[in-house]
């Protein structure tokens, strides 16, 4: 199984920006490939962005499209969330997450970090 670490997150005030990484480690041979999720208070997790394994295919929420970015570094195992033009309603613990299959990353992943905070003040 893969496992995966985010680092990033923060305090930031609306109109901010931040970058969440990812790493991951374990069976990273295989082809995996990775999104970002999101939960906030009192709220279900809910899809943010999703990256196939070469990067070549990204896929979004409505509610980020124009302002967040997801890449990756497949020489360093990371995947990345540039979040611009960012607003109290971002505010959440974000997760990554792996799954071989670029459909199914987007709804039922088979691995998850740990999550990691960010609080977007107004």
């Amino acid at each position: 199984q893969v496992q995966l670490v985010e680092s990033g997150g923060g305090l930031v005030q609306a109109g901010g920006s931040l970058r969440l990484s990812c790493v991951a480690s374990g069976r990273t041979g295989i082809t995996y490939a990775m999104a970002w999720f999101r939960q906030a208070p009192g709220m279900e997790r809910e899809f943010v962005a999703a990256t196939s394994w070469s990067g070549g295919s990204t896929y979004y929420a409505d509610s980020v499209k124009g302002r967040f970015t997801i890449s990756r570094d497949n020489a360093k195992n990371t995947v990345y969330l540039q979040m611009n033009s960012l607003r109290p309603e971002d505010t959440a613990i974000y997760y990554c997450a792996a799954d071989p299959h670029f459909v199914i990353v987007r709804s039922s992943p088979v691995a998850w970090g740990q999550g990691t905070h960010v609080t977007v003040s107004s």
